[in-house]
């Protein structure tokens, strides 16, 4: 198991981004959340095993159809306790 925090950054508010990545991480079976940035970034937080987290990145770094990601920034840490599904956050 492993747990990331995210920031994508790019054309990622106003493309559904949020939405979609939500999508992704109930589809890989993730928990954690995602929500929006003031500076126009996205940040989210996904846990799941190696794998799951792995394509969760993969996905992230290109987004929805709509999405331009111009860098993502990816850190592990620990694991988080009391993630229920995969939100989203305001």
């Amino acid at each position: 198991m492993k747990c990331v925090h995210l920031r994508i950054t790019g054309r990622v508010q106003g493309v559904f981004y949020r939405a979609s990545a939500q999508d992704e991480a109930r589809r890989l079976g993730l928990v954690g959340w995602v929500r929006n940035l003031p500076d126009g970034g996205v940040e989210a937080v996904a846990q799941g095993t190696n794998d799951q987290v792995d394509a969760f990145v993969e996905w992230c770094k290109k987004g929805p159809k709509f999405a331009v990601v111009t860098g993502i920034d990816v850190r592990e840490e620990g694991l988080e306790d009391g993630l229920v599904g995969f939100e989203i956050r305001h």
